[in-house]
């Protein structure tokens, strides 16, 4: 019997096993989990009464995990939220054109002053030549000692003459514009710039009739302002991820400008990949503006490619979904991480909670007294521990150059305004 014939003829005890036919697992059934909704908008307190009040110098007080904590469930949380988000209620499908400059606010004209004098400050401290280094220009500290200086006259502009709430206010508008130790500006100064207008609001400066303006008028100045900024001095961003992939430097233009398109009859979230609706519409839309110069300062073409989160974004169905996400990002990335909070200032308008550290108590030095690298001592576990805040909260990040001063220099050696872009292969 030949071979073949042999395995024909193989009884069924020695053949292999037949392999089971396979089907389909059936996926169990089971309710899709609830989404978390949007942070809602809390009742802003009224101004306190000042009678006898008694201003002082802000300082860090959320210096530990415990500190964090207790500020979250804290009535300053509550009064930040609430001053934000009124903010961003308040533009709702608003478009920037719709504030006219002679209905604006004696107090609102006179802030607009002041950012435009910081402006002129500007224009006097040109840039140290630095051979086209693309980190921060040490000329940065020049202007603000000399923001610093003019911190008096500016507040007296606002009838805020008392010298102790000037010093109280002056710590935040000197935030507002970057730290001259490491040479560097996120949102952590953006911020400051919105607790300098809380305070004012505090002080009975600035009524809730003036919020639009605030945003659209007040706001959209001081973006102006720091570009310019950005641009003179290559500030680093504060924190080597930028905003948490979002924008290297700010993130309020976000959450004001999808407000602002909230119910718009036709630009969608995916019109900011539309360079005629960013060229038409940017004027008036935060939002816009803000995609339109992130654009203008990557040196490769396509937010797919430098703002992959913008990107992603720009999927969502609508901007009522895109505010709302743009309103837990700042609860739980801002408000809610150490590293950023740990440089909140805490004031008598902005008061911290009792029972929080102090600086001194958790022998760490003020912010003017760091180290030119910027070390931060914090308490971690029970243990001191080294925060370097040009890292993203892990310690282990690397300086990172101005994407600003990255276009910049890249504009001066060829000599010409715009710049061929690069694609990726």
């Amino acid at each position: 019997m030949t071979a073949r014939g042999a395995s024909k003829s193989r009884s069924p005890s020695n053949s292999a096993p037949d392999i089971p036919r396979l089907v389909p697992r059936s996926r169990p059934k089971s309710s899709p989990s609830p989404k978390e909704p949007a942070p809602e908008t809390p009742p802003l307190p009224p101004p306190p009464a000042l009678e006898g009040w008694k201003f002082v110098r802000p300082s860090r007080r959320i210096l530990s995990q415990r500190d964090h904590d207790v500020f979250i469930s804290s009535p300053t949380y509550i009064l930040l939220t609430s001053f934000v988000f009124t903010l961003c209620d308040c533009v709702r499908d608003t478009p920037i054109s719709s504030i006219k400059p002679a209905d604006l606010d004696p107090a609102v004209t006179a802030i607009l002053n002041v950012l435009d004098e910081a402006d002129e400050v500007l224009k006097r401290c040109p840039p140290e030549d630095t051979g086209g280094s693309r980190f921060g220009n040490k000329a940065f500290r020049v202007f603000l000692e000399r923001v610093e200086q003019a911190q008096e006259s500016w507040h007296r502009k606002l009838s805020v003459t008392d010298s102790q709430a000037v010093q109280e206010l002056s710590a935040y508008l000197l935030n507002a514009f970057g730290n001259g130790t490491r040479i560097d500006y996120g949102s952590g100064h953006e911020l400051n710039f919105i607790l300098w207008l809380l305070c004012l609001n505090r002080l009975s400066k600035l009524p809730q009739s003036t919020f639009p303006s605030l945003v659209l008028c007040v706001f959209t100045r001081y973006l102006r302002l720091m570009r310019s900024i950005q641009s003179t001095y290559y500030l680093e961003p504060a924190g080597s991820h930028g905003v948490w992939g979002l924008d290297d430097y700010q993130f309020l233009p976000f959450l004001f400008g999808a407000g602002q398109l909230y119910h718009h009859p036709f630009i969608r979230p995916k019109s900011i990949h539309q360079s005629m609706v960013l060229e038409e519409y940017s004027k008036d839309y935060l939002y816009l503006d803000q995609v339109s110069f992130v654009n203008s300062v990557k040196n490769v073409e396509g937010l797919r490619w430098h703002s992959p989160m913008l990107d992603d974004i720009s999927a969502s169905k609508n901007w009522a979904k895109i505010e709302g996400g743009m309103r837990k990002m700042f609860v739980k990335e801002v408000l809610g991480k150490l590293p950023v909070m740990q440089h909140f200032l805490f004031g008598s308008l902005i008061p911290a909670v009792e029972g929080m550290s102090t600086e001194e108590q958790a022998g760490v030095a003020n912010e003017e007294e760091e180290t030119e690298g910027g070390e931060i001592v914090v308490m971690k576990d029970g243990m001191k521990h080294v925060h370097n805040p040009s890292s993203w909260g892990d310690c282990c990040g690397i300086k990172v150059p101005s994407s600003v001063g990255a276009m910049q220099e890249m504009r001066k050696r060829m000599g010409v305004e715009g710049l061929r872009r690069v694609p990726f292969d």
